[in-house]
């Protein structure tokens, strides 16, 4: 795979998009009809993209019970991929009833792990006509298969950040605070928009809005920021923010000017005092 490859891979937003590549890559390197890669969880085989070349032999979005599919015949048979030259001479394939529909075509798969070991499904390619498999193929088939748990797995974490990347900390009836840490782009600032909307009950009064640990802030970013404070406000929610550095106010001076009129504090203690909170260090 190429540094290209690779790069266009960290681009992708989520698994069917890198799922759709690497099969457009195998495409190039093998002369089969069909790449396909199907989750399945040992009762459905779902489709979950599919290359068709010459005709359509898999159907992307379709679901088949898991037990009559070659699929099966693949996770059954390990963590190397299975090899069927020719499906009429083949004994295990010859047990399913979708064999008959492929004569002496040709099937190849290996399973798709997540890294804990459970199986996510399969990478497969298919054809009527039979195929003479090489290493070269094997080899690309493990290795993309590899590709795809590591994927699966940057998607998992992905989600678990974007969950933490928007943490409302309460602080006493009806007043919360959002921090807001590290590099924002458009689309965190989507999701914290998006998740803090969901979080604010009918009885939050106050969030205290927290962008000191802002790292990096553009015109894009501060409107998405200014669309949160509209939004709370429509909401019945009183935003108070604090943490403006000097950058920010420079970078994008309009930011800054939009938020004349609201709340602004410099930094949580002063914000808390304005809302009639005293922070008190206990003498040992």
């Amino acid at each position: 795979m190429s540094l290209k490859d690779m790069r266009k891979l960290r681009s992708f937003q989520n698994f069917d998009e890198a799922a759709e590549h690497i099969l457009h890559m195998l495409s190039k390197q093998m002369n089969i009809n069909t790449l396909f890669i199907a989750k399945n969880d040992g009762v459905t085989n779902k489709i979950i993209k599919a290359v068709n070349t010459r005709e359509e032999l898999v159907q992307e979005g379709s679901s088949t019970p898991f037990e009559q599919t070659f699929c099966s015949l693949s996770v059954n048979y390990g963590d190397e991929p299975l090899k069927i030259g020719d499906i009429s001479k083949s004994e295990v394939a010859g047990k399913l009833k979708i064999a008959s529909q492929f004569n002496n075509g040709s099937f190849m798969g290996i399973p798709v792990y997540y890294e804990n070991g459970d199986i996510y499904g399969t990478i497969c390619g298919l054809d009527n006509q039979p195929f003479d498999f090489t290493e070269e193929h094997q080899q690309s088939f493990e290795m993309m298969s590899a590709l795809l748990t590591y994927v699966l797995e940057l998607e998992k974490a992905n989600e678990q950040i974007q969950s933490l990347s928007s943490p409302l900390v309460p602080v006493a009836k009806g007043v919360s605070i959002l921090p807001i840490i590290g590099h924002i782009t458009p689309r965190r600032a989507q999701a914290i928009i998006e998740d803090v909307l969901e979080k604010c009950g009918a009885e939050m009064d106050y969030l205290i809005i927290d962008v000191s640990g802002v790292t990096q802030l553009n015109s894009e970013v501060g409107k998405y920021l200014l669309m949160l404070v509209s939004a709370l406000k429509i909401i019945g929610v009183a935003p108070v923010i604090t943490g403006i550095q000097p950058f920010m106010a420079l970078k994008v001076p309009h930011f800054a000017a939009a938020l004349k009129g609201e709340m602004i504090e410099a930094n949580l203690e002063m914000a808390l005092s304005k809302l009639g909170f005293v922070l008190k260090r206990e003498s040992k």
